[in-house]
């Protein structure tokens, strides 16, 4: 397009639509920079402390609801959505099998920060041989963005009961990324609709009650959370609540009935790494730190760093069924060189050593097989 010819802003929009197809975002919205209603529920929620130690969620004032703050000269946002679920991977499956280790499955895969940050590039450099030079900036999870607020408005999907934001078509397993502009594109129509209805099953299913109002989520409570944010101790009101539960937690997101409508991920980025998808918990608790360094190269687990993991692992080995194995996986990080972990440790040797006691009490106390006659 010649520089000096006007730009068919509208003609733009519809291009911008297909070119995010093409670069394999499952939908793509436009949407303005308007975002008071939202940041009154930020404040509310901010004001009742259920950010926990997310301090960052404060960090930045009025940045995070004002995208013109963040990036002067902003008029619309470009939202955009991925499916993230790879084919073939086990989910609640896992979740019933307490020897292996549940990791959230958006973290199976390699980090999708990049991936997405590529394609939003791609989208943004189509854009400037269309209409020449602009101002943009891309984000994946990245700055003080209100990315299921912006997706919203863009008319990618509604608020659930969980805070998650869904979609009719693909549930909730999908990620989210936005480009900021100054070019004054048409704006699509909000997902003003909401289809929960009388649901709350997700509600139901959240293991420790996180879900404390409808769309109001008290992340101190929260799995994903306390196993991903939460720097220090795991409170022991949770420990045993959180099961096999290693890295985040999908509790809310499986029950949603629209999960069902989920479309696996064509994103080979995105598949299991080091059959993370179905591993033991004594496996990965006997990874050593060069091992966990290795292995989640390029992951978003590595962001908890090793001494988080093994904290985590710790738990989910004392909600284990007792076994010789677990105990003897506990034992040898007994003395390991972390405040942090030796606590963890001893709470989940605690709860093996209960469980041991409790068997061979049955034992003891089962009736003898009665005797067969010669």
């Amino acid at each position: 397009m010649s520089s000096s010819a006007p730009i068919d802003y509208a003609a733009l929009a519809d291009r911008i639509h297909t070119w995010g197809r093409e670069l394999g975002f499952q939908q793509v919205g436009i949407t303005d920079t308007d975002l008071a209603a939202h940041e009154r529920y930020l404040e509310r929620w901010l004001a009742a402390g259920y950010h926990g130690e997310m301090h960052f969620m404060a960090k930045h004032g009025s940045k995070r609801t004002r995208p013109e703050e963040l990036v002067p000269g902003t008029l619309r946002v470009v939202s955009v959505r991925m499916d993230y679920l790879p084919p073939e991977v086990e989910t609640t499956k896992v979740l019933g099998q307490p020897e292996r280790a549940y990791i959230s499955r958006y973290a199976l895969g390699r980090d999708y920060h990049k991936l997405i940050r590529k394609r939003l590039a791609t989208l943004a450099k189509r854009i400037e041989d269309e209409v020449g030079a602009y101002g943009y900036r891309a984000f994946v999870d990245s700055a003080p963005v209100m990315e299921r607020a912006l997706a919203q408005k863009a008319g990618l999907g509604w608020f659930g009961k969980n805070a998650m934001l869904l979609n009719p078509q693909a549930g909730s397993l999908f990620f989210l990324g936005e480009l900021y502009t100054d070019l004054p594109l048409p704006v699509d129509a909000p997902f003003d609709s909401e289809h929960c209805g009388k649901c709350s099953r997700c509600q139901t299913a959240c293991p420790t009650g996180a879900i404390v109002d409808d769309k109001v989520i008290d992340s101190r409570r929260c799995i994903s959370y306390l196993t991903i944010e939460l720097a220090g101790s795991i409170p022991e009101e949770y420990r045993e609540a959180m099961g096999n539960r290693v890295y985040g937690c999908d509790d809310c997101q499986l029950v949603c009935p629209f999960t069902r409508f989920t479309r696996v991920s064509r994103e080979d980025d995105f598949a299991p790494r080091h059959d993370l998808d179905r591993a033991s918990l004594v496996r990965l608790f006997a990874w050593s730190e060069e091992e966990f360094l290795a292995r989640t190269e390029g992951s978003a687990i590595r962001r908890i760093g090793y001494e988080r993991w093994l904290r985590n692992l710790a738990i989910g080995l004392g909600n284990a069924p007792w076994s010789d194995q677990v105990e003897s996986a506990l034992r040898a990080r007994l003395a390991y060189p972390s405040d942090l972990v030796r606590e963890h440790v001893r709470w989940g040797l605690e709860q093996q050593r209960r469980k041991r006691e409790r068997r061979i009490a049955s034992d003891v106390d089962a009736p003898a097989a009665p005797e067969r006659s010669a």
